[in-house]
């Protein structure tokens, strides 16, 4: 018995979880520092477009933590598990909060609060 496609796919689901809105508590250690690496990076391009940069790059991860999940527990889940109401609710509850945890990035990058790397050593001359 061939165990690789079993610990890849257990691979892939656990990585995908702690990308996914599933795992909303676990946004701000993962997703977040991703994506604000991420919006760094195209910073380096454009510093203009670093917010939204960011709130792209944060879906993007979300978006990877669900396909990730989807494919590692494809071969594993039936049909009638997917199709009942609590799953359903589950994941849209999960997707309002990271609507909201969206909200609140933009809302920091808003306030100021949120900026490139550099911006929090420079000082403003006045």
């Amino acid at each position: 018995m061939n165990s690789k496609p079993i610990i890849k796919r257990g691979l892939l689901t656990t990585v995908g979880y702690f990308l996914s809105p599933l795992s909303w508590w676990n946004d701000l250690y993962v997703n977040f520092p991703i994506a604000y690496g991420m919006a760094w990076v195209v910073s380096l391009i454009d510093k203009q477009i670093f917010a939204v940069a960011l709130v792209v790059s944060y879906w993007i991860t979300n978006i990877a933590g669900l396909i990730m999940l989807h494919k590692g527990l494809s071969p594993s889940i039936t049909n009638s598990i997917t199709k009942t109401k609590g799953y359903r609710k589950k994941i849209v509850t999960d997707l309002i909060i990271s609507v909201v945890y969206t909200g609140v990035i933009i809302l920091l990058l808003h306030s100021g609060f949120l900026k490139l790397p550099y911006e929090y050593f420079m000082h403003k001359s006045q």
